[in-house]
């Protein structure tokens, strides 16, 4: 058996604590896995809802699930990369489940125990320090480290002439966004569409409002930084909501009619009341933003029922990674996703600066590179 490789990581030790980077070892790549070197990965809120403790995963533990790098070993039973492949890092899946075999991984009847579970299948971790057990496999990849060994099911093969220090985003957020609108809602041209929450979840979702063809684009947040972005990329209207009253704002730009789909990033409940009472006829709203257990939202049914609207939650954009990832790479080249506008730059020393970058709106998207000085 070879000796564990020695990597540098930043470890949640504690809930509510800034990370702690750290040298660890990591061990062996088992069949199913791709040994990966890190060369960037995005920080996601959801990786700041596990180190407030709003998501099951053990600690400490390296997070990170938006990673993008080079493949460096193969297990025996990988078949989809080799090594010197350029990758992008997914989230994991389980591939046996009805839902996998129906081709809506995003929907896995296993993703707790895929994405937060912390283990292998086998109970073990990838990590350790000492002799002590680290969390890892997060998404099945923590990327938030110089290497990582990652599950097939959560690498998509990359062209090499892309460069990999902007694309681990397309691995979660940006999925999450482009996919909802482009996998999920679908509008038609001419459609009306508003975000709540510009983050880079809500950028996406707008680049990709362009993409399909929508008319009325509209953004709600409250950085004006954000909503000047939001312009850049497509949007038509902007709304800061600090103080205003959103529903007759929408009502208002669109001309009474209420908005044909409507995308909230916050999981507030306040936004997401204003966002099914700005709805039109047979409007659509849709919740991709993470709440913690329990929180609810008063919906209004009377008035509501004649208009046959539709709520619904998205995962992971709706997406197949291997196959949508691609094509947002395809968008990119073509001029018609600008992700890189989203994009931070931070090396891993500076990953607690940018969680509270991300924090504060300052930046849309920080992406820890791995080789920065």
């Amino acid at each position: 058996m070879n000796a564990p490789l020695r990597v540098t990581a930043a470890v949640a030790r504690e809930h509510g604590q800034s990370l702690l980077v750290e040298e660890l070892d990591l061990d062996e790549v088992r069949p199913n896995e791709v040994r990966v070197r890190i060369v960037s990965a995005g920080v996601c809120n959801t990786d700041a809802h596990v180190i407030a403790g709003m998501m099951p995963t053990p600690l400490p533990a390296v997070l990170g699930h938006e990673g993008a790098g080079i493949v460096e070993a193969v297990g025996s039973g990988v078949r989809s990369v080799s090594v010197g492949d350029h990758v992008v890092l997914a989230a994991a899946y389980c591939g046996v489940c009805r839902r996998c075999r129906a081709g809506e991984m995003a929907y896995c009847e296993n993703l707790f125990a895929e994405d937060f579970g912390g283990r292998r299948r086998d109970g073990s971790t990838s990590l350790s320090k000492d002799g002590q057990q680290v969390s890892s496999h997060f998404f099945g990849q923590s990327s938030f480290a110089t290497y990582a060994n990652v599950v097939e099911e959560s690498v998509v093969r990359v062209d090499p002439d892309v460069p990999l220090e902007h694309l681990g985003p397309l691995g979660c957020g940006i999925n999450t966004g482009a996919g909802t609108v482009l996998n999920e809602l679908r509008p038609p041209a001419g459609s009306s569409l508003v975000v709540f929450g510009t983050g880079a979840v809500g950028a996406a979702a707008i680049m990709a409002a362009v993409v399909a063809g929508c008319t009325t684009i509209i953004a709600v947040d409250i950085v004006d930084s954000r909503l000047e972005l939001a312009r850049e990329l497509g949007a038509t209207h902007t709304i800061n909501s600090q103080g205003a009253d959103i529903v007759a704002e929408l009502k208002a730009i669109t001309a009474g009619d209420g908005v044909n789909y409507a995308i909230d990033t916050t999981a507030r409940p306040e936004l997401l009341r204003a966002a099914a009472d700005a709805l039109a006829v047979r409007g659509t709203l849709v919740l991709v933003g993470a709440a913690p257990s329990g929180r609810e939202v008063p919906f209004e049914i009377g008035d509501s029922l004649i208009k046959g609207w539709t709520f619904k939650t998205v995962v992971q954009g709706s997406s197949v990674p291997q196959v949508f990832i691609p094509h947002l790479i395809d968008l990119w080249r073509a001029g018609r996703f600008p992700f890189e506008k989203l994009i931070g730059e931070y090396s891993l020393d500076q990953i607690n600066t940018a969680f509270e970058d991300s924090r504060a709106g300052t930046t849309v998207k920080p992406v820890i590179l791995m080789d920065a000085a």
